[in-house]
């Protein structure tokens, strides 16, 4: 990798396996956060963390990304992660590509933290994406990444804005901040349960409460879907659909009580008309994220399609066109309000499918909804997240009692 800038240098932190597994602080941790660490720790073999790095000057404290480059003579596709949460939480900290071993496959990965709706009301979140965006193409050289190889995954929240990002690379109001001689165009998409048309998702029944004043997209706008039809309609990326477009992956589930799946129906439908390359799977029986997104079947695609996309051959494209898909989790959720047999409320498919926002199989701080007397409960090791162990040691004795 070339010499780092002035700008990188102090922040790139070089992780090895050897560094991390023989020092005293992970070797005197419990079991089995030492095996969590000495796992991430595997995962950032020979890979160069930058974290926390500024891509707006003198900017707010959510304008940071972190990125991690493995060791390649060559310059390294990127895929760039977009965290959910609402627009109005979540973390760049959590970030899946990571931890599903992107590095290792041969991709930079990047972490894009933007500001939330507490902060800012929309453009301000696709704004600060494409910003990150322009500003990893200005600084490609010194982080050894190939510019022309750009590709964005987010869920939920973060999933709108990688499908916002695909279909307005040439949409110039969104466009405002530093690196505006650097494009923000990406070459590949992958949403998973992002909304689209706001104005279809809080009206399809059962999601009404979405209409309401305190509902995330109310907050995202700064007051009501239906009062602010140009708003919505410039949140859609739907509105800004063409012929040109990146390729898609959409995946979603049918028991989604958080987001419709009419959301990634609608955004198929309109790329059908324009001849994108686009791929629509459904996981039957899967609900806002959780274990469904998890298995072999998606994991596979999505890396398939970021592989096709990114590091195939360019000069034989594949020829675009529509094409779908269907799996069934193995795991089954349920809406919220939906009947629940005894103990099955508690059970760590239902709380995941309801809170993992990031899809990461554990619970962050940003996305647990209880208060702080049952998270310092949960969270044993204070590490900040809820795993699936801590969550079933918690409350083994009520489900058996149940």
């Amino acid at each position: 990798m070339k010499r780092l800038s002035a700008l990188a240098a102090p922040l790139a932190v070089s992780l090895t396996i050897a560094a991390l597994t023989t020092s005293p602080c992970v070797a005197q941790l419990p079991g089995g956060l030492g095996l969590r660490a000495r796992a991430n720790a595997r995962q950032l073999e020979g890979v160069t963390a930058h974290r926390d790095v500024a891509y707006v000057k003198s900017g707010h404290e959510r304008q940071k990304l972190d990125i991690y480059v493995p060791e390649s003579s060559e310059p390294l596709p990127v895929l760039i992660w977009v965290h959910g949460g609402g627009w109005q939480g979540g973390s760049k900290d959590g970030c899946p590509p990571l931890r599903s071993g992107y590095t290792q496959k041969g991709y930079a990965v990047a972490s894009i933290g933007y500001r939330l709706s507490g902060d800012a009301k929309f453009p301000a979140q696709i704004e600060d994406c494409k910003s990150a965006i322009r500003w990893l193409r200005a600084h490609a050289e010194e982080f050894n990444l190939d510019p022309e190889r750009f590709g964005v995954w987010g869920s939920s929240a973060g999933g709108h804005l990688v499908a916002l990002l695909g279909t307005s690379g040439d949409v110039k109001e969104f466009e405002v901040g530093e690196s505006l001689d650097q494009s923000s165009r990406v070459q590949a998409v992958c949403d998973f349960y992002g909304p689209t048309d706001l104005n279809v998702f809080v009206s399809t029944p059962g999601y009404e409460s979405h209409a309401s004043m305190n509902s995330p997209e109310s907050k995202l706008i700064g007051g009501l879907v239906a009062d602010h039809p140009e708003v919505a309609r410039k949140i859609n990326p739907i509105t800004f659909v063409s012929d040109d477009d990146p390729p898609f992956l959409i995946v979603h589930g049918d028991k989604d009580g958080t987001v419709p799946i009419n959301q990634s129906k609608l955004l198929f439908d309109a790329f059908k008309k324009t001849g994108v390359a686009v791929h629509f799977h459904t996981i039957h029986g899967a609900g806002h994220g959780g274990p469904g997104f998890n298995e072999p079947t998606v994991e596979d695609m999505v890396s398939e399609f970021f592989e096709t996309k990114l590091k195939a051959n360019a000069e034989n494209p594949a020829t675009p066109k529509a094409t779908q898909s269907e799996s069934t989790a193995s795991v089954t959720a349920q809406r919220p309000g939906m009947g629940t047999q005894r103990g099955g409320g508690l059970t760590w498919a239902n709380v995941t499918s309801r809170m993992d926002t990031d899809r990461d199989g554990k619970i962050s701080r940003d996305e647990f909804r209880g208060g702080d007397p049952l998270w310092k409960r949960l969270d044993k090791d204070d590490d900040g997240y809820i795993t699936q162990d801590e969550h079933e040691s918690a409350f083994e004795s009520r489900m058996k009692r149940e």
